[in-house]
């Protein structure tokens, strides 16, 4: 299959070219496209046929559950049953943006979004792209992250384009995701709203309009999900070709890693460090790496993933990389280098 990129201006998408795409998904095709968070892996969401080429495309296991994405709140009502007080609260404010609400489903969501659970993730995404592609289509589209399966989530249409060269018709290349993390995933499904995956949208975002919100045990725990409630609960995710090992952030840090990469250095291992501008003379490395300032951790979100796919491809054996502290946005970066090292923490 010959896969196509087209640029469409992300302030102004041109009709015309958003008609290409939405020909395509209409086909029962898949379309990759930018949202907010990272880069999609699209289909028409109510059309089981589509949506089956999603896992095969991915190598995406059939029991993770994948997030509906919708451009009106009527899109909701068509698909959610029992949409509470507290959904419309939150829906109000932070939507379109990244946070996935999880509610009871209605029978026309097949199973294969849901992974034959009784609830569907749902999203607006605050993306001009993503919300004229669901418009045209006039349905839901269903789209996990637009990569192969436990690989770094794309952050651009060049990342889509590594790892779904000749397996989908068409990328649209509407520039740099701008958050760079997944969304946070809430589940209003229940009696007390849960965090299944964190995100840009922290608990004390959340915490401002629910009058109780927690975060699931397991990732207080660090526990593996057997049995995904949402996507990404699976624990290695977001993994490099190279082995990485996360380095908690404490007072001996720096001094933990520096001493881990002499060690690999003499196995003559090549070695790369993942750090923050604070902390870049403190390494006398070949291949290093900043991720931004600790006093912004929302650039530090945006940039992760883009750099880990960056110092990956070239060709380490071993990244080493500093963790934050896991507060507000930290709480999501830390997730997802938990599960990038597939729990191998220093």
């Amino acid at each position: 299959m010959q896969t196509k990129i087209i640029k469409i201006d992300p302030q102004n998408p041109e009709d015309d070219l958003i008609d290409e795409a939405v020909e395509i998904l209409k086909t029962n095709e898949l379309v990759a496209f930018p949202t907010e968070t990272v880069y999609g892996l699209g289909a028409a969401g109510l059309n089981k046929e589509a949506v089956e080429k999603i896992f095969i495309a991915k190598n995406r296991p059939q029991d993770n559950p994948l997030i509906l994405h919708v451009c009106s709140i009527e899109m909701v009502e068509e698909i959610a049953e029992n949409i509470s007080p507290d959904a419309k609260k939150l829906m109000d404010a932070f939507w379109p943006g990244p946070l996935t609400i999880i509610f009871k489903r209605k029978p026309n969501v097949p199973d294969v979004i849901t992974a034959g659970l009784d609830t569907v993730a749902i999203r607006m995404p605050d993306n001009k792209i993503a919300l004229k592609l669901i418009e045209k289509l006039g349905m839901p589209i269903a789209a996990p992250s637009a990569n192969t399966s436990g690989k770094p989530s794309p952050t651009c249409a060049e990342d889509v384009y590594e790892d779904m060269y000749g397996k989908i018709p068409l990328i649209i290349d509407g520039g740099d995701a701008r958050v760079g993390l997944e969304s946070t995933v809430v589940d209003l499904s229940n009696d007390i709203a849960m965090i299944l995956r964190p995100g840009g949208i922290t608990i004390e975002h959340l915490r401002k309009y629910l009058k109780k919100v927690e975060l699931d045990p397991a990732l207080k725990e660090g526990k593996e999900i057997l049995k995904p409630r949402a996507p990404g609960q699976k624990y290695r995710h977001y993994a490099p070709k190279a082995e990485l090992i996360l380095f908690p952030y404490s007072s001996d840090m720096t001094d933990r890693l520096k001493a881990m990469y002499e060690k690999l250095t003499d196995e003559n291992k090549k070695v790369g460090i993942l750090t923050v501008d604070e902390n870049l003379d403190n390494y006398d490395a070949d291949i290093l790496l900043s991720l931004g300032t600790i006093t912004d951790l929302e650039t530090i979100a945006h940039n992760l993933f883009k750099y880990i796919r960056q110092i990956d491809n070239l060709g380490v054996d071993v990244i080493l990389c500093e963790g934050v502290i896991e507060e507000g946005i930290g709480l999501a970066i830390m997730n997802r280098l938990k599960k990038s090292s597939g729990g191998n923490i220093a």
